[in-house]
């Protein structure tokens, strides 16, 4: 089998090589993402593998289709950026990695949450310099305060155990609820408008997309924290550039961002950007962002491979595939 990865950087290759030694397949890596534009790239290739900032749509899709791609292997969970119905019906599947540890971005999620709420990149940047004022960095306690959990998938539910460990009241919802131990489900409304901290561990679908937007940010405490570690369509960024800015809520915490493809896993420090929403958020005292890393850890990486190529291998041999999406 001959497979192509877009959107490739040197972990990907490191984490691929090892796993690879199990499988032997003929692994070519591309640093482009994949996108009508690319997707010529592919040309001879069995399997296409691209990540989460790919295009996947239909003209994409018609391409590898004509160049000889029989299956699409994503390396993620989330498959929003991929026309799989559509490449169904042209007779090429799509698989994911569903779970590769749901441990990684959970704690992702609370690391930026703590440094949020006890100010440490302000403290950082401070003792850096030897200013050792702890003026403006008055925190909050975790203990006894809400948390609403959106999702309560695996991530959901490990970000709700590390909650219920700092000893914190965990409310979720999902439309489709796993019961999980000392977790209260309830509805949306009453999640955001009682909790002090939001955090959003779901996929993005049609109907989700800006679900925090500006109608449901009215209904928070001005004093809640937004944490998402999901997907960067899930929250109107405009209405939380606004929210900030009114002070109609405490602060945010974000690793995923709508207009992120082209921007993250990039270095811009010498050009900018000229996304004047995602600079704006920047600048704020009371936002954090970090690049998509909820999932970087060398236990996911290693993870995400060895299920992407085993992905493969049960396309190749004709078994069923366990991970398809559908």
């Amino acid at each position: 089998m001959k497979i192509v990865l877009f959107d490739t950087k040197p972990y990907d290759i490191q984490h691929f090589d090892e796993a690879n030694k199990s499988f032997g397949y003929d692994i070519k890596y591309l640093k482009p993402e994949l996108n009508r534009n690319t997707a010529l790239l592919a040309k001879g290739a069995d399997v296409v593998c691209p990540f989460v900032n790919c295009t996947v749509d239909r003209e994409t899709i018609d391409i590898l289709k004509e160049n000889g791609v029989k299956l699409i292997a994503l390396r993620s969970a989330g498959f929003n950026n991929t026309d799989y119905r559509y490449a169904l019906s042209v007779g090429i599947p799509v698989v994911r990695v569903p779970a590769y540890s749901p441990y990684a971005v959970a704690e992702h999620a609370f690391a930026l949450l703590l440094a949020l709420v006890r100010k440490l990149t302000h403290a950082y940047v401070r003792t850096r310099e030897f200013n050792f004022s702890l003026s403006g960095l008055v925190g909050m306690d975790l203990h006894g305060k809400t948390m609403g959990i959106v999702g309560s998938g695996k991530i959901g539910r490990a970000a709700a155990s590390i909650g219920l460990g700092f000893g914190m009241k965990v409310l979720s919802y999902d439309p489709y609820p796993s019961q999980m131990d000392g977790v209260v489900f309830t509805d949306l409304d009453t999640l955001l408008k009682s909790s002090d901290v939001i955090s959003l561990h779901c996929p993005l679908t049609k109907e989700n997309r800006h679900l925090i937007n500006s109608d449901t940010i009215s209904m928070m405490k001005d004093t809640a924290f937004i944490i998402n570690t999901s997907r960067g369509a899930l929250i109107d960024s405009e209405a939380l550039l606004d929210a900030l800015k009114e002070k109609r809520i405490g602060g945010a915490a974000l690793d995923v961002y709508e207009e992120e493809a082209g921007i993250f896993y990039t270095d811009q420090s010498d050009e900018g950007i000229e996304d004047d929403t995602l600079a704006r958020l920047i600048s704020m005292p009371n936002v954090i962002i970090t690049s998509h890393q909820g999932y970087l850890t060398t236990e996911a990486l290693r993870a995400i491979s060895e299920t992407t190529l085993g992905n493969v291998r049960d396309f190749s041999e004709g078994k069923p595939l366990q991970n398809q999406v559908k």
